[in-house]
């Protein structure tokens, strides 16, 4: 588990998001990181305004945000 940051969302928020996010997904291999982490990451990243490289370590591995 994760720490929890100020711009993180609840996960009932994240399901109205879901919703938009996931039928843009393309059709290949299964996901391997939760896509609420990767969403509160992104949104952590325009709440600080600091760079890819810069998120916290709580966050996944940055290589991965590469693929999204």
């Amino acid at each position: 588990m994760r720490k929890t940051y100020p711009s993180d969302i609840s996960r009932e928020q994240f399901g109205q998001a879901k919703d938009l996010l996931e039928p843009a997904r393309k059709k290949t291999r299964p996901r391997t990181v939760d896509l609420y982490d990767v969403f509160c990451a992104i949104l952590y990243l325009l709440k600080s305004g600091c760079q890819w490289r810069m998120l916290p370590s709580g966050f996944c591995s940055r290589w991965l945000f590469d693929s999204f």
